[in-house]
């Protein structure tokens, strides 16, 4: 079976550790990173830098899928609808020793990391980051571009709304909502 190229977009410390997860889990070639912060041509791991994010249409060509892997809920959602506009394919990148259930939903562009659990019939949307260690029990859901920090934990039937973001530590209770474009502060407890 042949691997996916894959471009990833964003080569600073979060797109290193989905690269690496993406390397791990087998399904990818990674042809390289775009990255308005990094130089041209600069060596990441083994993957060039091959330009801003200001040109994407060239460098998608050579690629079967790409994924944002920029920790900012609002620039990875930018920069996802851009990829959507020209019809380039969303990928799913789940760390191998991350567990998600068969019933789990996992839209497009979302990075599970290593650690992650994703519960039974849990929802994540579009461009979502779990987090090393962080759970989304069961029911759960989280909005698109959410974001769920370093062991963060949603119980059974929560909800973390589009664009929010709970930092490392924090855990929503059962049935908690956290309304959309919120942030809170690591070790916050809902």
């Amino acid at each position: 079976m042949s691997k996916a190229k894959l471009l990833i977009i964003g080569a600073g410390e979060h797109g290193r550790s989905v690269a690496e997860a993406a390397e791990l889990s087998g399904e990818f070639e990674i042809i390289g990173f775009l990255d308005d912060s990094v130089a041209t041509g600069q060596v990441v791991f083994e993957y060039p830098v091959l330009g801003s994010t200001a040109k994407l249409l060239p460098y998608l060509e050579p690629c079967d899928q790409a994924i944002v892997a920029i920790g900012n809920n609002q620039r990875r959602e930018t920069l996802t609808a851009r990829l959507i506009e020209v019809g380039i394919s969303l990928a799913t990148i789940v760390h191998p020793k991350a567990f998600l259930s068969p019933r789990a939903l996992i839209a497009p562009g979302s990075a599970v990391m290593a650690g992650a659990i994703i519960g039974t019939e849990a929802q994540l949307g579009i461009g979502v980051i779990v987090n090393c260690g962080a759970v989304v029990d069961h029911h759960a859901k989280v909005g698109d571009f959410g974001h769920l920090g370093v062991n963060a934990c949603m119980a059974g039937g929560s909800m973390l709304g589009t664009k929010s973001w709970i930092q490392a530590g924090s855990s929503l209770g059962y049935g908690i909502v956290v309304p959309d474009g919120v942030t809170l502060a690591p070790g916050t407890a809902l």
